[in-house]
């Protein structure tokens, strides 16, 4: 059953302007929970403008949404920034498996942005998504994942797309499947948390009972060849597939089997690693290239 959320009205939201600074919408709620709110800055323009659509890192489970807009409204970019059910809030609520509150709360809010594209001056189609970690998970979760609109609803912000523009991340994971993980990265110890699970060896010990929640909710199990154009920007050292890196969680190494997987059917990706060259030096740089191209 499609769960609807109301579209409160924007009584509560703060509006935080001076004479010369952009818009800026503070905690816009798209849903009932505390954590589902959003902040918008307005790019200044007479036509609708792009969105870099910002979600924050924090493995699913801290983690805030400040951000600085000022490289993206500069160039005529609009920014939302949004916070969501951390994993401990599924768990609260009961949601299976508890990381389907995060990043259904970034589908939901891409909805909700989409939704206000008239009354915002957004170009809808152009929005581009970004964050660090578990944001840049959550990111390209999105990017992948077929639309989640539902056209029949009775809820006119369920009826928009979720389908994004691009998307630019950094450090992120693309996997949640621990035998992957461990493929490419014998010392990988992170997720399981997604899942309701105390540690990795559970995850790796109950991965049958819980696979279609791996197979719904690992980025990379999405992968087709109608997705947007996808950067990827990872520090840390010269990832080496098969080796064990200090920082797994966020080490290179993701990034090269993910793209491994984009180029296998034709998407458009860029990857930036140490060692590893590309165009761009940062993910600003991609989105707003992108976002902007004729």
């Amino acid at each position: 059953m499609q769960r609807v959320f109301p579209i409160i009205a924007l009584l509560s939201v703060s509006i935080c302007c001076q004479a010369e600074d952009p818009l800026r919408l503070k905690d816009v709620p798209y849903g009932k929970h505390k954590r589902q709110v959003l902040d918008f800055y307005q790019a200044k323009s007479k036509t609708p403008t792009p969105v870099v659509f910002y979600i924050h890192g924090g493995g699913w489970q801290g983690g805030d949404k400040k951000t600085n807009p000022k490289s993206f409204l500069d160039k005529g970019i609009s920014v939302v920034a949004i916070n969501y059910r951390y994993v401990k809030n599924g768990v609260e609520e009961k949601v299976e498996p508890p990381v389907k509150a995060s990043l259904g709360d970034a589908s939901r809010a891409l909805q909700f942005v989409r939704s206000k594209a008239l009354e915002w001056n957004l170009d809808k189609k152009r929005i581009g998504a970004t964050g660090g970690s578990a944001g840049g998970c959550s990111s390209l979760w999105l990017a992948f994942h077929d639309d989640m609109a539902d056209p029949k609803s009775e809820d006119p912000v369920a009826r928009e797309s979720t389908r994004l523009y691009c998307a630019a991340v950094n450090g992120a994971q693309v996997s949640l499947d621990p035998t992957e993980l461990r493929e490419w990265m014998p010392n990988y110890r992170y997720g399981a948390h997604a899942f309701g699970l105390k540690n990795f060896q559970a995850l790796i010990d109950n991965r049958e009972k819980v696979l279609k929640w791996i197979e719904e909710y690992s980025p990379i199990e999405h992968v087709s060849k109608d997705d947007p154009a996808i950067a990827m920007f990872y520090g840390g050292e010269v990832p080496v597939v098969g080796a064990s890196p200090k920082d797994p969680t966020h080490s290179g190494i993701m990034g090269i089997k993910l793209a491994e997987r984009l180029n296998a059917v034709g998407v458009d990706v860029v990857l930036n690693h140490p060692g590893s060259k590309s165009k761009y030096k940062n993910a600003n740089e991609f989105l707003i290239d992108r976002l902007l191209e004729k």
